[in-house]
């Protein structure tokens, strides 16, 4: 085994998993990972002026790429101002890899004193992460690195927090690393894939309502394809936006429930499939035959009118695709009634302005994969409904936590 510092371990280790970009804040704490960073050329590192500006851009980064966004903050205050955006990536299922310290190892929760201790900083970050452990002594680095990316890669993903004193970034020892971990993304099991696809294949007014869960798995070609057999329209969540290009004709946009026309839709619907969103659909729509896809199956109800498959969204909407184009002919086109229903909700004579010229104006100078990002603010707001999405991962909201300063 190679001999080196729980900073080499940690870097090392890093780049192992893929990661090539690191944002944060330098601190006292981190010195030896910081100078493990600047031996290497793989990892770049990104210095922000405030920790939270590090969570932030570590969850941007994640969502935008696909891959896992690091940040890397002193522990205490570095720690809470980067709560925020921790939070907001926990709410939007956001793989992000928050890095920190612990200052006096051994000694957690003794009520020690000062402005980097807490009781356990541990016990106070799990409610807004997946997972947070930490490492010990050097040779433990590798394995918990390789933790923490099992637990981004495997089923919801979420952020997790790594504490790595800085005793033990300086710390030598003889450190075995470890193989990067895989992507897993299991489907739903293959009764319950059978029993939503026989609803779906069965159904006269399908319907479709789609969440960020879609775009996370890299599911909308396979969203695309089902709703064009099905022609079933297609509505989306805030984090679902761009599951399905707005110019597609069987887009319904946000699925805005006070707008009356659009949910008297959705109420003349007989089954709908309700993929990667936390939504309750079965408990707003009771009279409908509810399909619910998620990977979470704390998100799947029981209610009698759903059949809920836990499982990857991508992995279960192309067993969907595979058995329904199997079991049902291809449907009559229904794209005049989604553009007489989008005429209607969209008309410009009935819009608000000067909002709605301004979102145009916004949308006129983007390119199709630009990225916008709406703050809680009234033109954030009115984005929701009103600014057209023509790409996956080009729309990225604070999610239901809605925290301030998320734009920045």
């Amino acid at each position: 085994m190679p001999r080196m510092t729980g900073g080499q371990a940690l870097v090392r280790s890093l780049s192992r998993e893929g990661v090539r970009v690191i944002f944060g804040l330098p601190g006292a704490q981190q010195y030896h990972a910081l100078d493990a960073l600047y031996d290497q050329s793989e990892i770049r590192y990104i210095t922000t002026r405030h920790e939270q500006a590090a969570s932030y851009m570590a969850d941007g980064y994640a969502r935008v790429t696909g891959d896992v966004g690091t940040a890397m903050v002193v522990p205490g205050p570095g720690l809470f101002n980067a709560s925020a955006g921790i939070a907001t990536a926990y709410a939007a299922s956001s793989p992000v890899l928050v890095i920190t310290g612990e200052n006096h190892r051994g000694r957690a929760g003794k009520g020690r004193q000062g402005p980097d201790a807490t009781s356990d900083e541990l016990d106070w970050i799990r409610p807004m992460t997946k997972w947070a452990a930490r490492a010990l002594k050097p040779a433990d680095v590798p394995a918990l690195v390789h933790e923490a990316f099992l637990r981004l890669r495997t089923g919801r993903p979420r952020p997790v927090e790594i504490e790595i004193p800085p005793a033990v970034l300086a710390a030598e020892a003889d450190v075995e690393l470890m193989e990067p971990v895989g992507v897993e993304r299991p489907g739903g099991s293959p009764e319950r894939i059978q029993q939503g696809a026989s609803l779906l294949a069965g159904a006269k007014r399908p319907a479709i309502w789609a969440g960020g869960g879609v775009i996370i798995s890299e599911a909308t070609p396979a969203l695309q394809r089902l709703a064009e057999h099905l022609q079933a329209p297609v509505v989306t969540t805030p984090n679902g936006k761009g599951a399905l290009s707005d110019r597609h004709p069987l887009s319904l946009g946000l699925v805005e429930l006070r707008h009356v026309p659009l949910r008297q839709w959705l109420t003349a619907r007989d089954v709908i499939l309700v993929v990667g969103t936390r939504s309750d659909v079965a408990g707003q729509f009771k009279e409908q035959q509810i399909v619910q896809v998620n990977i979470d199956a704390e998100e799947i109800g029981d209610a009698p009118n759903a059949v809920g498959i836990v499982g990857d969204a991508r992995g279960s909407l192309e067993d969907l695709a595979h058995l329904i184009t199997a079991m049902a002919p291809a449907r009559p086109d229904c794209a005049d009634e989604v553009r007489a229903l989008n005429a209607a909700r969209f008309d410009p004579a009935i819009q608000l302005e000067p909002q709605h010229s301004l979102m145009n104006a916004i949308r006129a100078a983007m390119p199709d994969d630009g990225i916008l990002v709406p703050c809680m603010n009234q033109m954030g707001y009115y984005s929701r409904n009103y600014y057209p999405v023509y790409a996956p991962r080009t729309y990225l909201t604070a999610s239901y936590y809605g925290t301030l300063g998320f734009a920045f």
